[in-house]
């Protein structure tokens, strides 16, 4: 891989995912990337790149799927989802007792651990006979939204689950070597792919956005430009979650910081 291959795989990644490569992801840029030659049987990158430019139609969700990354894990940063308990949910049941009506959204669902572990905070609180509860989980690589869709996952997935938690939400595969979430847990989840710095098909508001270990990848101006489009989407008074390792600039006016990367929508 040159310095040009590189520099054009940067830029493509850049302009349709926002994604900022610097120099020091170039190993891992190689590695992810070189399973796509070996299987498209290419000798170098710049001939994969003539390939991809050849076939933008059909390579190019292969070609961003290799270059996500995917970890996550269930009721990753725990303190959200105390605070989705505690907090959220009593308020929302008092906010919205009219309508009866939530809607949250996981952006850059990955897998589905994040919004399954939504759904096990929300579901027996709020999806009550008469109320319409939604979770929206979104992903830019369709790989990971097949396997979140499915709702099974592996021993090591699942391993360092409370036993209550195990038993409430997971039926065990009988050859005992993977788990299934309930379909209770797995009916208010609509998974759909979609690109964040695209045009997003949403019309109503949400109540909560969780937007975690996404942003991280993006540069300043398309941070702030995703913060803007969310709190135009969010209900003034919604929520805000970020990944413990990323913040929002002070001048964002829309948003109030409550500690531990969660925000308040202002008004």
């Amino acid at each position: 891989m040159t310095d040009t291959d590189f520099a054009s795989i940067r830029d493509q990644v850049y302009a349709s995912a926002g994604i900022v490569l610097g120099d020091h992801k170039r190993e891992m840029v190689y590695s992810r990337l070189s399973r796509r030659l070996r299987l498209l049987k290419l000798d170098n990158f710049h001939a994969y790149l003539d390939y991809l430019e050849q076939n933008k139609t059909t390579e190019f969700s292969h070609f961003i799927n290799a270059i996500t990354t995917n970890l996550t894990s269930f009721f990753r940063e725990k303190h959200h989802f105390e605070f989705l308990e505690q907090t959220v949910i009593p308020e929302l049941l008092k906010k919205n007792s009219v309508d009866k009506r939530v809607r949250i959204w996981s952006a850059g669902c990955s897998t589905g651990e994040e919004p399954y572990s939504i759904s096990m905070t929300i579901t027996d609180k709020l999806v009550k006979p008469g109320w319409d509860v939604k979770v929206l989980a979104t992903d830019l690589d369709s790989n990971v939204l097949a396997k979140a869709s499915s709702g099974v996952y592996s021993d090591s997935n699942v391993g360092n689950l409370d036993l209550k938690i195990k038993s409430r939400c997971f039926v065990r595969n009988t050859k005992g070597d993977s788990y299934k979430i309930k379909p209770h847990f797995q009916s208010v989840i609509r998974f759909k792919r979609l690109n964040l710095l695209e045009k997003w098909p949403m019309k109503g508001q949400f109540d909560v956005i969780f937007c975690r270990n996404v942003v991280i990848y993006f540069d300043q101006e398309t941070k702030e430009q995703l913060f803007n489009r969310y709190a135009q989407l969010l209900k003034p008074g919604g929520y805000l979650f970020l990944g413990h390792s990323e913040s929002m600039n002070r001048g964002m006016s829309a948003f109030e910081p409550l500690g531990q990367t969660i925000y308040r929508r202002r008004g």
